[in-house]
């Protein structure tokens, strides 16, 4: 092997650490994004089957007493004073 040949070697081994170093971060965060990702879709499904289980358990709708929307409030004020201008 003659001088040249090693100064190619090491130059081409220096810019493939250079490489290395600058994808690894990139590469962690990558493997890290998806594990929390994975997190959260097991999450979400453990919460969904608790919330199948709940609902099993909870009283039908119509034995729910029912509280009248914001919507309902606001008509039912226009009415009122719809019928004490007129």
């Amino acid at each position: 092997m003659t001088g040249e040949q090693t100064e190619a070697l090491i130059g081409m081994l220096v810019t493939f650490g250079l490489l290395v170093l600058m994808v690894l971060p990139s590469l962690t965060g990558i493997v890290r994004d998806r594990r929390i990702d994975r997190q959260l879709r097991e999450a979400q499904e453990g919460a969904r089957e608790a919330g199948r289980k709940e609902a099993q358990k909870t009283q039908k709708s119509s034995d729910r007493s029912t509280v009248p929307s914001t919507a309902t409030w606001y008509a039912e004020g226009r009415r009122s004073k719809k019928l004490v201008s007129s």
